[in-house]
């Protein structure tokens, strides 16, 4: 590493640098790079080496983490990078527009669900074939007996529809 004094600024960085610039554990940087989000390269010692511009990859993938945006997509959209560079402010203009939309649309059925939620505390069961979160007019019952999961379809109509089921009792439904 250039000698500080002078002024100059490496262009390679320890894992120990990385974790200390970007505040991740080094753990965290290791789990990275198995993860396809960022690389490294090993020194003659065998010690990993990070270009500088890791720093500003890494800042990416915690604000989307941060966000909510899945490991899986951050690394799809990182993947989409010429030569998997680090991304410039006008790539992260075009990674944040595609994720505005995925954070408005979790938002959007985020507050669907809060929104409904005092009706279901009310009655405290979430099993009612009236409840309108958990079996909006009685929809699940040509499914048959048990639990589903259901996920908003429209928010603006406060509509759900079964994306799948859950392996429950398969008892008779009590609708007290």
């Amino acid at each position: 590493m250039p000698c500080p004094e002078r002024g100059s600024i490496s262009t390679v960085l320890t894992v120990g640098e990385v974790a200390a610039r970007s505040g991740v554990a080094v753990s965290t940087l290791h789990f990275y790079e198995a993860a396809g989000l960022i690389r490294s390269w090993r020194n003659r010692g065998n010690q990993r080496r990070y270009p500088r511009e890791v720093l500003r990859r890494v800042a990416v993938i915690k604000v989307a983490q941060r966000t909510g945006i899945p490991l899986a997509e951050i690394r799809g959209a990182l993947a989409t990078l010429p030569d998997g560079r680090t991304p410039t402010a006008e790539d992260w203009r075009k990674l944040s527009r595609r994720w505005r939309a995925v954070l408005d649309e979790r938002i959007a059925r985020l507050t669907g669900l809060r929104d409904q939620l005092d009706g279901c505390i009310g009655c405290g069961c979430l099993s009612l074939g009236v409840c309108p979160l958990r079996n909006p007019w009685d929809r699940l019952s040509e499914q048959g007996p048990g639990p589903r999961l259901l996920d908003p379809c429209d928010t603006a109509s406060n509509c759900f529809a079964a994306k799948g089921t859950r392996s429950g009792s398969r008892g008779s439904r009590k609708n007290t």
